[in-house]
């Protein structure tokens, strides 16, 4: 079966994270065929792959959501309408997110020869934002309006437009316009349609835009809404939407994800790759008690609140020693504010080490922490519970259930803190660093639940058989 992998912003592009669970699922599955479909920000990412790409993964086509307009079409310098009466329909329905007609949509941008710049600032488009503006926003700045829109909608006609590989299933790890392009995909070829979200994407990005300073007003609220209906869109076609936790479950019904094509599907880690060997050489010094932290640096994961924490738990435990392991070139400018921040705290012990190898580390620290604004289910803290370590965790995503418990009687494997609560971060630290005790009996139930349904195995047990059903449903259509 050839399988087409949809994501954004990650694989193959980016360490850790989503992209690890692509490349582990690309890997676990040798005898299918997999190509991805990677949608990146612009072109200066193209063919920069930071993972080596398995042997069964023969082809990466990449979709550049801010790109130019390659139409070699000259402009009409008096703009003629280019839509007819039904197209014309579907954009409105698009554009006042009312019954959208999407399968015209496809049509119209699989197959009609435009310009997207000509397309944005002619009088289609001009008239179907006048109707969108007096219909939902008439208190808005007609200009303003008009140009958010053109801003808002270019990224989804470039989707649109894309000339997209043919595969037996598409299978998109989040909705957004990975999911367009896999509604898209099932429109066009009749294809399986799976949507894997890590997290949910539309609640992602309504957080990111409420916190955003680059809009504000009602503007928040168009974007949010149009990643609202992408999102919808990937729901309506999908043939099974999966989630890793059952909350995160609730969310996509609470959306409007129909239940019955839901369910949940655990990450899994090979837990052999943590475990102690005795070979391995010894990276960190004794007399100190370490704090791990598996992460990039990046806003989302709120390195800033931790060193914070960690600054003030340091003047209480002056043995402490903090290793931040990940890269630090994704977002250079906030890499550098948090390497600012530590000297300007004057806090020692400190060390930003870059990518490693985290097994040679993550059996030699004494906890693990984690203070991101934003998870779904870190694979980080499961790397953690099978190096036996207990983990501080922000209350994000699925990291309660996976420290405190969800239906087992393992007990507690660490300690759950507020988003950017810095008082409560140095307080766990704190407890952790004083109570070698306690660190590893936390540790132990943390192993414990891991091994009860997060390893591995039995992560590509569930996809081996949603894939061999997707299978089955392909050769029955070819017959």
């Amino acid at each position: 079966m050839r399988i087409c992998i949809v994501a954004e912003g990650c694989y193959p592009y980016v360490i850790g994270g989503v992209s690890s669970w692509i490349h582990s699922m690309i890997k676990a599955f040798p005898e299918h065929e997999f190509i991805v479909l990677a949608i990146v920000a612009n072109r200066s990412s193209r063919g920069k792959f930071a993972y080596e790409l398995p042997e069964n993964l023969t082809e990466v086509y990449e979709l550049y959501l801010d790109d130019f307009d390659w139409s070699t079409r000259k402009t009409d310098r008096k703009r003629k309408k280019m839509l007819d009466a039904g197209e014309y329909d579907a954009l409105l329905s698009l554009l006042i997110n009312h019954n959208v007609k999407w399968e015209e949509l496809f049509r119209l941008f699989q197959q009609k020869e435009f310009s997207l710049n000509e397309f944005l600032m002619g009088p289609d488009f001009l008239q179907a934002v006048r109707e969108c503006y007096q219909i939902n926003y008439p208190e808005a700045v007609f200009s303003d309006f008009l140009w958010t829109m053109r801003s808002i909608y270019l990224p989804l006609f470039l989707t649109l437009k894309m000339d997209i590989p043919k595969a037996d299933l598409y299978h998109c790890v989040a909705t957004g316009y990975a999911g367009v392009l896999g509604a898209m995909a099932k429109h066009k070829y009749n294809c399986g349609l799976l949507i894997s979200e890590h997290g949910i994407y539309t609640r992602e990005r309504e957080e990111e835009l409420i916190r955003a300073k680059w809009v504000a007003g009602i503007y928040k609220n168009v974007w949010i809404d149009q990643f609202k209906k992408m999102s919808m869109l990937a729901y309506s076609k999908a043939d099974l939407v999966t989630s890793l936790y059952e909350h995160a479950r609730g969310l996509q019904l609470e959306l409007g994800c129909e239940e019955d094509i839901t369910m949940v599907t655990p990450n899994g880690i090979d837990e052999s790759r943590f475990e102690r060997s005795g070979d391995v050489p010894r990276t960190v010094e004794d007399g100190m008690i370490h704090v791990g932290a598996i992460l990039r640096v990046t806003p989302i994961k709120d390195v800033k609140t931790m060193i914070r924490a960690f600054a003030f738990a340091k003047d209480k435990i002056p043995n402490l020693k903090l290793w931040i392991m990940g890269p630090t070139d994704e977002d250079e400018e906030y890499a550098r504010e948090c390497f600012e921040l530590v000297e300007a705290m004057g806090v020692r012990d400190i060390e930003f080490t870059g990518r490693v190898n985290v097994p040679d580390y993550l059996y030699q620290m004494d906890m693990t922490i984690l203070t991101s604004i934003s998870e779904g289910q870190p694979l980080t803290i499961l790397e953690s519970f099978a190096a036996h370590k207990p983990v501080i965790a922000t209350d994000v995503g699925n990291c309660k259930g996976l420290l405190y418990g969800e239906n087992d009687d393992f007990g507690y494997a660490g300690i759950v803190t507020h988003v950017m609560n810095v008082q409560e971060i140095t307080a766990a630290l704190v407890e952790l660093a004083k109570n070698e005790e306690k660190r590893l009996q936390l540790g132990e139930n943390g192993y414990r639940r891991l091994m009860s349904r997060y390893k591995l195995t039995d992560m590509q047990g569930t996809y081996k058989e949603i894939y061999n059903r997707f299978e089955q449903f392909s050769k029955s259509r070819d017959e």
